[in-house]
């Protein structure tokens, strides 16, 4: 049986395109589990606030129940939820998964495999984590959910996969294009004649058909390419520079390095290369930046 493709699989709420990355992420909590405890039932009594903070800190910007993944990856073949009264969900409601004492656990089939076959974990890991979420977010998710994926792929080093094939000339191009320079705060660094701490960020995510073209780019410092990620920036249609009203930074780097950017115009590529295209802008708009923007 291949798991990834089962993984691949996974039945997701769709409308108008919206990220739902809730079972993945239910999926890379309950990993994180197995690898530190086998697969002992999780009891959403224990797994509601974890669960809360992931969805919070890397779901769609819209509020969303942990019991909807909780409930609804029971469909998909991976995942199991029994209760008091025996197998079987109650529902996504809360107050049932809480009144009914409901566990979940990885599906015994998926378990035996996961104990039987070194690196398998690590690949299912990697999978989620390249399919829903932008790289500059894998470490930080990877910790919040308790997941060792370092420890994951070394074990499965001999079958690993081959790294999915990007546009290998995006970096360069993108760099060269805002000229070394940070869009948004300018910063340039520069190490033994190479460009440090600079990154070409996609404004559509590679994970959701963000193309790896210039129309789909911006050169970011390190710090700001994060926040993009994390929806505390984002642009207007006018490539103005946007900051989440949910954004709070009481300190004067804060204000120098973050608040100060609202209303501020993004640099623009050198004449004739092509600028961000609004559709991308829309995505990142709907998708991530954390609405509403400051005033």
């Amino acid at each position: 049986m291949d798991w990834i493709e089962r993984v691949a699989e996974i039945r997701r709420w769709t409308r108008g395109g919206e990220r739902a990355p809730h079972k993945p992420l239910l999926l890379l909590y309950a990993l994180g589990r197995f690898q530190r405890h086998g697969n002992r039932p999780i009891p959403f009594s224990a797994a509601e606030a974890e669960l809360k903070t992931l969805l919070k800190e890397y779901g769609p910007p819209r509020d969303t129940s942990p019991g909807y993944p909780f409930h609804h990856l029971t469909s998909d073949g991976l995942w199991l939820v029994e209760t008091l009264h025996g197998p079987g969900s109650p529902g996504p409601e809360l107050g049932r998964l809480r009144d009914s004492q409901a566990s979940g656990r990885l599906h015994p089939d998926l378990a035996r495999a996961l104990s039987e076959e070194p690196g398998l974990l690590g690949r299912i890991a990697r999978y989620l984590l390249d399919a829903n979420f932008a790289p500059s977010l894998h470490t930080d998710l990877c910790m919040l959910a308790g997941l060792d994926l370092e420890t994951a792929e070394i074990t499965g080093e001999a079958r690993k996969p081959p790294p999915v094939r990007r546009g290998p000339g995006f970096r360069d191009q993108v760099l060269m294009a805002y000229e070394y320079c940070c869009a948004f705060c300018s910063y340039d660094g520069w190490l033994d004649g190479t460009a440090v701490g600079l990154d070409a960020a996609h404004v559509r995510w590679w994970a959701f058909d963000g193309p790896d073209d210039l129309a789909n780019g911006l050169c970011l410092c390190a710090i700001h390419h994060k926040l993009f990620d994390k929806g505390v920036l984002g642009l207007t249609q006018g490539r103005t520079i946007t900051v989440s009203a949910r954004y709070v930074g009481r300190s004067q780097a804060s204000r120098d390095m973050v608040l100060s950017l609202a209303g501020r115009q993004a640099r623009e590529p050198q004449p004739g290369l092509d600028a961000v295209k609004p559709d991308h802008i829309g995505w990142h708009v709907r998708q991530v930046f954390r609405t509403p923007a400051r005033g």
